[in-house]
């Protein structure tokens, strides 16, 4: 009794093949035969089970040789599989693989082909898919394309004039970085940026024939000119991508100022030397308003709003208002009823100085014609922007067509297919 459970617990040699012939004809069983903790158990005689279990657990060492626990029919099936002749197909790699692979690479291609050669297939996606424009007309225009966004309309589901304006400005610094000529500044040149000059406008004038709605894609066409000695003109002509319907045009004058005393500034003739190759000969796209623009006083002004000043997302890199921003001002004491009722048609504006971050400003507005008049037509507004202590900014002249007239003179035939004017 004594030596038969030694020779369990302690195998000797001469008995370790009786220990695999037991283990061989119970794991042979099959998964029938295996026990919840995957060791081998015969449901007929529990000691049988016992002495297995047993034997399980000391297996792999007999004598410090590991025993091959393998079953004959286990190992007939290994070798049955090891005399499959190899061939071309079964050595061949899991395809899967690569077909899910290829198949990634496919679907980023087209993905890519989708938005360089868009025309055929989706002609309302828009057309610079990457917004950086491109030099056109012989490298003298620059052009660009934008789409509109939901939060750049506003009441009457149209962009904006700000929206508009903001096309303009990044348009002309994006001709002048595609050109090579970015400088340090906001716009200036490598030359203007040595001599510490900036560019600031002096007169603008805005026409606009159409506004674009939400969704709809513009295209900005935007070239320069020389303007007598010391200036320069830039125009813009802006139009619907798909019509080719004309939006808006617009023409500027600009002149050179010292950024650290803030006084205008003659053109050096390094900077004229950079900027003039890419003048164009032509005439101002809009034809110069040369009616004088008035001084309004708190007396002859009909509206006024007090208290303006600037937020310091206001700014540009220059350190002072962005122009745009005062076209904004401008329009806070035109009449709502004239906002409501009427839209922006043309507007001209004289700059005469800049705007800081610590000023107070007064917006002021008088109406030519009665907003409130049965038989109102054309409504001409003269308007002044200015410091507190009376100091002028900005004056300006807006001329506004009735939104009804306008609807009907132009017609379906004429608008675009997204318009809701």
């Amino acid at each position: 009794m004594v030596a038969s459970v030694a020779a369990a617990f302690f195998p000797v040699p001469s008995s370790s093949s009786t220990v695999l012939a037991q283990a061989s004809k119970s794991i042979g069983d099959g998964p029938r035969s295996l026990g919840i903790q995957g060791i081998v158990a015969k449901p007929n005689s529990s000691s049988g089970a016992m002495e297995i279990k047993a034997q399980a657990q000391t297996l792999p060492k007999i004598n410090g040789t590991k025993v091959d626990l393998k079953t004959k029919e286990y190992k007939a099936d290994e070798e049955e599989v090891a005399s499959v002749p190899r061939t071309f197909y079964n050595q061949l790699p899991d395809w899967s693989f690569l077909f899910a692979a290829v198949t990634t690479i496919f679907l980023a291609a087209e993905k890519q082909l989708t938005l360089l050669d868009w025309k055929p297939k989706r002609p309302d996606m828009l057309a610079d898919a990457f917004g950086l424009g491109k030099i056109v007309q012989d490298g003298m225009v620059f052009r660009q394309n934008f789409s509109i966004r939901s939060y750049e309309i506003g009441a009457d589901r149209t962009a904006s004039i700000e929206t508009l304006m903001n096309h303009l400005q990044e348009t002309a610094l994006n001709h002048v970085r595609s050109v090579g000529l970015l400088g340090d500044g906001f716009g200036s040149t490598p030359e203007m940026s040595k001599n510490n000059l900036i560019w600031v406008v002096t007169k603008m004038q805005i026409v606009v024939e159409h506004y674009p709605s939400w969704g709809d894609i513009v295209e900005v066409d935007t070239w320069v000119g020389a303007s007598g000695r010391n200036g320069m003109c830039r125009d813009w002509h802006v139009r619907d991508y798909r019509t080719g319907q004309t939006i808006l045009r617009a023409s500027s004058v600009w002149v050179m100022m010292n950024k650290h005393s803030r006084r205008l500034s003659k053109m050096p003739e390094e900077v004229r030397a950079e900027i003039e190759p890419y003048f164009m000969v032509k005439a101002p796209i809009v034809e110069e308003d040369k009616r004088k623009l008035p001084k309004l006083e708190d007396g002859t002004a009909n509206h006024v709003r007090r208290g303006l000043t600037p937020r310091w997302a206001d700014l540009d890199v220059n350190q002072h208002v962005n122009n745009v921003k005062y076209i904004g001002w401008i329009l806070e004491s035109a009449p709502i009823s004239i906002l409501e009722n009427h839209q922006l048609a043309s507007m001209t504006l004289e700059y005469r100085r800049e705007c800081g971050r610590d000023s107070v400003l007064q917006s002021l507005t008088a109406v030519s014609t009665s907003p409130d008049g049965i038989q109102a037509d054309d409504i001409e507004c003269q308007h002044l922007l200015q410091l507190e202590c009376g100091a002028e900014i900005v004056r300006g002249r807006t001329e506004w067509r009735p939104k009804h007239k306008h609807k009907h003179a132009d017609g379906p035939r004429n608008m675009g297919p997204n318009s809701s004017l």
